[in-house]
This record gives structure tokens, C-alpha cells and sequence, in this order.
């Protein structure tokens, strides 16, 4: 396994491992024994970045959540796991009322909100401190100056290591970092948006925006990474559930433009080229790149597991990342 740095300050910063293990699944559709082997099996091969949410995964059985965050304390009792592994939860997503689909009706980001369900995930988790804890999703409801200080609160109290955001604009990244300076609190160190080597279409209108797809990681934010360098992307949904292999997990409207192709094609002849299979090549890229990404992947058996933790150790030639990167 490798290892790369969140956080900027010396005495809140942690090593992690370049690859996250998703805990989405586990809990509801992925039962606890076969999560429990693959948690296992990641911390025997190094891994220590888990990534999980308040609300995973209430669309499965119709609740509220809280199913994933509830396992993973099952396993870090039984196993005895402390501060070696990095446990990210996240916030502001989590319905109102138990819900079998996305919704407008979610618990947000307002200071209350983000105190008592940070609160009720270190119960969860079984933690005395959340050591990464994001933004969800966007909230316009809420003034931005509120929810930067509950944020900075929770770290200058101890009760949160470090911040991250997901799914929000560049521009909603910079202001809420700019607040969180000026006031000297802590800021957000980690972004978490869907990242993958096939290109999106942004433009497309979202559930919470009708500006396009907040939760991609599009030029402006790749733009923003590296001019901030220190700010670390993490990657969700990296392999497209599937989509890049199985004929049963069909690409959506998303990706139907010209570029497309041309990236499968590159793709094919890279793997081909090195002997991984397609998703490992996608892994490589993305851990590899002059913007390093993090790629946070899911597993349902350990084997899928084997297959992405392979792909820490695929070192891509300079050629082969130009051809990837060539490919529009």
C-alpha cells in the first residue's frame, strides 16, 4: 500500500492510503459477514481510509440511514480498530423522514443540524472524534457564515479532525474556505466529488440544482486543485458501478457524446498494453496523475476488492498516460 497526507496542519493532518474502501453498501445491501471480510481484508493490506455518510443507505430499506456508520462501529469493537484507520462520515444529505428514494426533504446544513447528527454518528461509529467529516451536499437555505462556523467549531472543540466537502461548485468550495479563513477557524481540507477517466456531461440538470451536476469533478474544480494544492480529491463512484465492464451496467445519458468512444478505445489498448484489467487502469490513472486523486471504491466480495487494491502497485508508463489523457 501507498500512503499520501490530509490536512495541512501538523497536529490534525493524517497519512492515508492512496485508495479509500466505500462503505455505502455495507450494512443494508451488502450483509455484515461478507462487509466484515472485505473491511478485513483492506486493513490487512494497508488500506486505512473508510469512507461512509449519516444517511447510507436509507434508499435500500426505506429508513433514514445510519445502517453503514452502525456496521463499521460493529467491526471497529470487534476487531479492536483505533485511531490507525481514518474513518470520513458526512452530513446534510440524511432525509427528514425515512425515504425509498432522493429527496428534497433532508436534514441540511444548518448549525443544529450539523452538531446532533455529527453527535449521533460518533455514536455510531463509536468514537470519541469524527476524524473526517464533509459537507454532503449543498445548502442555499442556510447562510454559508453559519454553517463554516459550526464546522470550525466542531474541530476547535475536538470533536471533528478534519473537514472535507462533496458535491458542491468551485465557487461555494472557495467562499466557505475564505469564510473559514478570515474568521481563523478550520476550513475544508478534502473535496469528494464523482471522478472517473470517462468524461461527463456537467450541463445536464441535477436534483439539487437545475444549473447542472454540482457533483462532478469538472474543469473549473480540477482548475481550482491545482492552483490549491493541498487540498486533496477524493473520487466516488470511480469505476461507474460497473459500467466499464459489465454489458448489464449501460452508461447513462451523461456520457453519450463523441469523447466516449474515443476514451473506451484508449482505455482497452492501455489495459491490453499492461495486462490489468480495465478498472485497474482507471485506478491508476486517477492515483497517478499530475492532480492525484484518491479513487474511493465499493466492493461486494473481497475478490473486487483484490482486483482494485492490485491497481495501487500498476505503475502506468509516461506514454501509456499520454494516451489516455490524448483521447477526446
Amino acid at each position: 500500500m501507498r500512503y499520501r497526507t490530509i490536512g495541512a496542519d501538523p497536529k490534525s493532518r493524517r497519512e492515508v492510503s492512496v485508495l479509500s474502501l466505500g462503505a455505502m453498501l455495507m450494512g443494508t445491501a451488502t450483509d455484515e459477514a461478507t462487509s466484515f471480510a472485505i473491511l478485513d481484508r483492506y486493513a490487512e493490506a494497508g488500506g486505512t481510509f473508510i469512507d461512509t455518510s449519516n444517511n447510507y443507505a436509507f434508499w435500500v430499506d426505506g429508513s433514514q440511514g445510519g445502517e453503514s456508520e452502525q456496521l463499521l462501529g460493529r467491526w471497529r469493537r470487534s476487531r479492536g480498530v483505533g485511531n490507525e484507520i481514518v474513518i470520513a462520515t458526512k452530513l446534510g444529505a440524511r432525509p427528514n423522514a425515512p425515504a425509498a428514494g432522493f429527496t428534497h426533504d433532508i436534514e441540511g446544513l444548518s448549525p443544529k443540524v450539523i452538531r446532533e447528527s455529527a453527535e449521533r454518528s460518533r455514536e455510531h461509529l463509536g468514537v470519541e472524534k469524527l476524524d473526517l467529516l464533509y459537507a454532503h451536499v449543498q445548502d442555499r437555505s442556510v447562510p454559508m457564515s453559519e454553517t463554516v462556523e459550526a464546522f470550525g467549531e466542531l474541530v476547535t472543540e475536538g470533536a471533528v479532525g478534519l473537514l472535507g466537502v462533496s458535491n458542491h461548485w468551485a465557487w461555494q468550495v472557495e467562499r466557505a474556505r475564505t469564510l473559514a479563513a478570515v474568521a481563523g477557524l478550520p476550513g475544508y481540507e478534502v473535496l469528494q466529488h464523482h471522478h472517473s477517466y470517462l468524461r461527463q456531461r456537467t450541463d445536464l440538470p441535477g436534483l439539487r440544482s437545475p444549473d447542472g451536476q454540482e457533483g462532478v469533478l469538472s474543469g473549473d474544480l480540477l482548475s481550482y486543485l491545482r492552483a490549491e494544492p493541498a487540498l486533496v480529491p477524493v473520487a466516488y463512484s470511480p469505476l461507474l458501478a460497473g459500467a466499464y465492464v459489465r454489458a448489464d451496467k449501460p452508461l447513462g445519458p451523461e456520457f453519450d457524446h463523441p469523447g466516449t468512444p474515443a476514451r473506451q478505445a484508449a482505455l482497452r489498448a492501455v489495459a491490453e498494453q499492461t495486462g490489468a484489467t480495465v478498472n485497474q487502469v482507471v485506478l491508476a490513472w486517477l492515483m497517478g496523475g499530475d492532480v492525484p486523486v484518491v479513487p474511493l471504491v465499493g466492493a461486494s466480495s473481497v475478490a473486487q476488492l483484490d482486483e482494485s487494491l492490485a491497481a495501487v502497485d500498476l505503475e502506468l508508463t509516461a506514454e501509456q498516460r499520454a494516451t489516455l489523457d490524448a483521447a477526446h
